[in-house]
């Protein structure tokens, strides 16, 4: 339990820039309306890739399941609205790779019927085993809407030896440009609150705390009304200083708890499970009334577009599409950002669609989002280490990188770095040193994928070898037993005085007769 005030602790680290959300805060700009067309990539979650369960040709309705997951790590996808599966093919998706990945292509009618086999609402819940509503929040395929899109049935899911005394939830927000989960706040705090009380059932915890950045008092004041409205008497809204990066689950936890997550491990380990505020809202959709994830808001913003705000987008959306409808590009657009300008990525191509890790459509202008400078030499200053929220050593981190070696990235915790761009930001050799962070961790998968795919292809020729040995053995035991058998076989018969009277005196005729029928033949 809580032994200090909530939020009184502090991480180390972080940075302050300007939030630059002023453009886009409260201002709400509609649902987007369906296009004819939706393109529904069929990896919007960290896990393996969704299997689809229908074919080109297939008529479907909203909310209909149009893919699941068979591995444990995963989240089903659904129709956003009613149509017919035109195609299953490779289309270009937000990645910063650029390639195209798995997408169900669907082709809207218009009607945007419902399913008619969506699961009943269970306002009942708080009778319920937990592991139910944690099928039903699997079902409906929720992620983290924070950005990370982990699986949120896996993550409320902690095990039998792991006692959860405090939900976080985060209502942070530090990525500068983006409001929509401040909206979200605002508008739907008791949709919020209702999400926790289920989460509160779900995870057994004993007290929540909902973090929130001191730049949102409308969200505090929002949040704080419809706690005191409810019944959840251990729930706290917690207000935290603002600095990047705040809403970084270990940095949220730190400053709410006092707890620190372990090097690799999880939240859960000291018990503890944080969930966005958009996740919590949608855990209220799937168990309260049966639905599953659909859309969600995104917050378009930056100089580069026209009317900045958020809006709610259905999943499959082009992103050229949301733009055009909060007033197109102006002319100063420069740069299309996935995410915030810290850990966001920026596009090259705008026809890409929005996805359940889309929370923020930055367009900005060559003065918010300028190029690189050509870096300089690393002058050890070790601003990057006072910045670092994950206290590691980003110039070892940097050095070890750059030369590929692997091995000593791995022994300074290179799994650690949150990504954050913290010291990126403060480098005055304006090293990309988060880029070198992503490097070494792909180059890190990559060897690790290697190396179980070599310990898989031993352990086949390992079994192959004592199949063939074993079966080696069991010829040479059946022919052994064979012999043994004949042995013993003729061993009984030599030993039986009749059998061998009898073959005695059929041994005697037979030699009569061959002296019968040499005495006869023709001299």
């Amino acid at each position: 339990m809580i032994t200090r005030n909530p939020g009184s602790w502090d991480f180390h680290g972080g940075i302050h820039r300007p939030d630059m959300k002023a453009m886009s805060a409260g201002r709400y700009l509609g649902k987007m309306p369906l296009p004819q067309r939706l393109v529904i990539p069929l990896q919007q979650h960290i896990g393996s890739l969704a299997e689809p369960l229908v074919s080109p040709g297939d008529r479907v309705f909203k909310g209909q399941t149009l893919a699941r997951v068979t591995e444990y790590i995963g989240a089903p996808i659904h129709a956003p609205t009613s149509g017919t599966i035109v195609e299953i093919s490779d289309q270009p998706v937000a990645h910063p790779s650029g390639l195209s990945a798995p997408c169900i292509v669907l082709e809207a009618d218009g009607e945007d019927r419902w399913w008619d086999e969506l699961p009943e609402p269970l306002p009942w819940f708080e009778e319920m085993d937990a592991a139910l509503l944690r099928e039903r929040i699997r079902w409906a395929g929720i992620v983290g809407l924070g950005g990370a899109a982990f699986p949120t049935s896996v993550k409320v899911n902690p095990g039998p030896d792991r006692k959860i005394q405090t939900l976080v939830i985060n209502g942070a927000e530090c990525e500068p440009y983006i409001t929509c989960d401040d909206y979200l706040m605002r508008t739907e705090a008791d949709r919020i609150v209702e999400g926790i009380r289920v989460l509160m059932h779900v995870v057994a915890a004993d007290e929540c705390l909902i973090g929130i950045e001191d730049n949102k008092p409308e969200a505090i004041a929002a949040m704080q009304k419809a706690v005191a409205d409810s019944d959840l008497t251990t729930t706290r809204v917690v207000t935290v200083p603002t600095r990047y990066p705040m809403g970084g689950e270990k940095q949220l936890i730190k400053v709410l708890t006092g707890k620190e997550v372990p090097s690799h491990g999880i939240p859960a380990e000291i018990g503890v499970i944080c969930l966005n505020v958009a996740t919590t809202a949608a855990v209220t959709d799937a168990v309260m009334a049966g639905r599953p994830l659909l859309s969600r808001l995104v917050t378009v913003t930056g100089e580069g577009v026209n009317n900045p705000g958020n809006l709610e987008v259905p999943y499959g959306v082009m992103m050229a599409d949301v733009i055009a409808f909060t007033g197109g590009y102006s002319d100063k657009a420069y740069k299309l950002i996935l995410g915030g300008p810290m850990m966001g990525f920026t596009l090259q191509d705008d026809q890409v669609p929005v996805t359940k890790a889309t929370n923020c459509l930055l367009v900005a202008s060559r003065e918010e989002a300028p190029d690189p400078d050509h870096a300089l030499p690393c002058i050890r200053c070790g601003k990057c280490v006072e910045a670092c929220p994950a206290q590691l050593l980003p110039q070892q981190l940097y050095w070890y990188a750059r030369s590929k070696d692997l091995d000593k990235c791995q022994e300074y915790h290179l799994f650690d770095c949150i990504e954050c761009g913290c010291c990126s930001w403060v480098c005055p050799s304006h090293i990309p040193l988060v880029q070198y962070y992503r490097f070494a961790k792909t180059e890190t998968w990559a060897k690790e994928k290697e190396r179980q795919a070599a310990e898989e292809a031993k352990r086949r020729h390992e079994a192959r070898v004592e199949r063939l040995e074993r079966l080696e053995r069991e010829r040479k035991a059946r022919l052994r037993k064979k012999k043994e058998a004949l042995e013993k076989k003729t061993a009984g018969d030599a030993a039986d005085p009749k059998k061998a009277a009898i073959d005695a005196a059929v041994k005697r005729a037979a030699e009569r007769k061959a002296q019968k029928q040499s005495s006869e033949e023709p001299k």
